[in-house]
């Protein structure tokens, strides 16, 4: 029998592998969603994740087990996102445990790690289902202790035995869970977890592999393991935005500002006309650009997109970010006194965030549809609420776990998570919270209000299938609730309309109809009028969010 046992050096291998087969495979990954809808992201959020985590692995310098045990533990504790990067974290997390005070792994303790990592996940969340990474996960293990009571200690067969009954169960959740089945996809965050254990394995088996990453973590490349891909780009940001003009450009304004453009960037597309200039430049300063930009008018659809860092989210909503930090700096500007309790909302959408902050939100951290926060992201946010109590609004079922996480980080402050799972019910919090109550005494009635709120949201499919017997074809639009999608066809305010419709009951008072980017006022006053004309007895109001993905965001009280 083999006595091949596996050091610090090739576990960090076989870790970092693990890491770039997962990130090759994320597109994909994220297609295995079960509602076709844009903002798929379990192969992102489990990319992200693990990729946190290996930017702390490439730093360490005097490699030893207890550092790389750390680092991973750590690195994606911090940087988990979604609901399957905060299981896949905590997968990690039980399984450094174990191995932190080993000199190598054999069978035995690997055996027990997987054991522990599996034990460690299930604590995390509070409702387990069967039929998804976790049931994965439990099958690895499973096999990992037969095959240790079978005495195989041989590694390689021990690897190859146990990622083929993990591929095993996984082809087999559809039949655990219903939704998988009808929508003909297996569970995304299983085949998450599969295809890191499937890298991990061919670094243990000495294949050649390229370590290097397109998908960094935010803050960094990974130090000593990644090649670098930075001193190919000479100007670091792809900027766009929109000017809306204070009047239409004389041919020599228009001429000097091209070449303004060009004296700090590469890349330079200008379309002017009467109302407007389109503008995109490759710079390595956005603040200069969008600074002249300013003297020819106001600016809107701002983009900027770091391309030495792009690699990691092609969709993410920098122009937010931009909006987020320049707002967060003017808050800065005259300390604020602590108080008993404060809030940190997640919203995406300029419209949203200003909704938030006036209804009493100390801070709005960007994130939502397409992109989850980490928890390390909730946490620093969470630092800057002045408030000795902090409820956090995640405003989306795939952030909730990752707040969580973050209230086990937090050291200084108590953070509560009201586990909003839509904008609207992050809105009604807010709106019954009262200053005077304890934070125990607002928690319980926060959470007894948001229950009574029902949610639309209307995007479009991006793939054909048939889910709860509605035959839906990739490019219409649909109208989901929290649990199922409500109707789909062709045509937008329709099929906002009949989701709306689905809900409404005797007890239905208020719509509160908030409107994306991609709608225009007119168009969601034209819906909002309907709904009117349809239902007298109840009030519509509509407010613009300015959200990405989603088209209307629809609450019925």
């Amino acid at each position: 029998m083999s006595t091949q046992k596996i050091d610090a050096h090739l576990l960090r291998k076989m870790f970092l592998a693990g890491a770039k087969n997962l990130e090759s495979k994320k597109e994909w990954i994220n297609e295995l969603n079960v509602f076709p809808v844009p903002d798929g992201d379990t192969g992102t959020n489990m990319t992200l994740t693990i990729l946190s985590a290996a930017k702390d692995v490439g730093a360490i310098e005097n490699l030893n087990m207890e550092l790389l045990a750390k680092a991973i533990s750590s690195g994606s504790l911090k940087g988990a996102r979604g609901n399957s990067g905060v299981i896949l974290s905590q997968l990690l997390r039980g399984f450094s445990r174990v191995v932190k005070d080993q000199e190598a792994l054999d069978a035995e303790i690997i055996a027990e790690a997987f054991e522990k990592a599996v034990e460690t996940a299930y604590k995390a969340v509070m409702k387990p289902k069967e039929g998804t990474i976790l049931t994965v996960a439990s099958a690895a293990r499973d096999r990992a202790l037969e095959l240790l009571d079978e005495g195989v200690d041989d590694l390689a067969a021990f690897f190859e035995e146990i990622i083929k009954e993990a591929d095993d169960c996984l082809s087999r959740t559809p039949d655990m869970l219903p939704v998988l089945k009808e929508a003909g996809v297996v569970d995304s965050g299983g085949q998450g977890l599969v295809e890191i254990l499937r890298g991990a394995f061919d670094a243990f088996l000495g294949k050649e592999i390229d370590y290097s990453f397109s998908a960094g973590p935010a803050g960094g490349s990974l130090t000593k393991i990644t090649k670098e891909t930075e001193e190919e780009i000479r100007f670091g940001y792809c900027t766009e935005y929109i000017i809306v003009l204070n009047r239409p450009l004389k041919d020599n304004e228009e001429r000097e500002y091209k070449n303004f453009l060009q004296s700090i960037g590469d890349s330079i597309v200008v379309v002017a006309d009467d109302d407007i200039v389109k503008t995109h430049v490759h710079t390595n300063d956005p603040g200069v650009a969008l600074t002249r930009a300013l003297t020819l008018g106001s600016l809107s659809r701002i983009k900027i997109d770091n391309m030495r860092e792009e690699h990691q989210e092609k969709l993410f909503k920098d122009a937010e970010k931009l909006a987020a930090a320049q707002a967060a700096e003017s808050m800065k500007e005259a300390p604020k006194e602590e108080k008993n309790i404060g809030f940190l909302a997640v919203a995406a959408g300029e419209g949203l965030k200003a909704i938030f902050l006036d209804l009493g939100a100390d801070e709005v951290l960007s994130g939502g549809q397409t992109m989850n926060p980490s928890a390390g992201d909730i946490l620093e946010a969470a630092k800057k609420v002045p408030a000795k109590n902090v409820f956090l609004l995640p405003n989306n079922k795939n952030i909730i776990l990752a707040a969580e996480q973050a209230v086990k980080l937090s050291e200084d402050k108590k953070l509560i998570v009201l586990p909003t799972t839509t904008i609207p019910q992050g809105i009604t919090a807010l709106v019954n919270f009262v200053a005077e109550m304890s934070p125990e005494e607002n928690e319980k009635r926060i959470l007894q209000e948001i229950a009574l709120v029902k949610t639309v949201q209307v995007t479009y499919a991006v793939r054909d299938t048939e889910l709860y017997g509605i035959k839906i074809k990739e490019g219409d639009y649909m109208g989901l609730d929290d649990k199922q999608i409500l109707f789909s066809g062709p045509d937008r305010e329709e099929t906002a309309f009949q989701a709306v419709s689905a809900l409404m009951d005797e007890e239905s008072g208020v719509i509160s109809l908030y409107f994306g980017e991609d709608v225009t006022e007119e168009e969601a006053s034209a819906l909002a009028d309907r709904l009117e004309e349809s239902f007298p007895e109840v009030e519509v109001e509509v407010s613009e969010g300015g959200q990405s993905v989603y088209y209307y965001i629809i609450s019925i009280e």
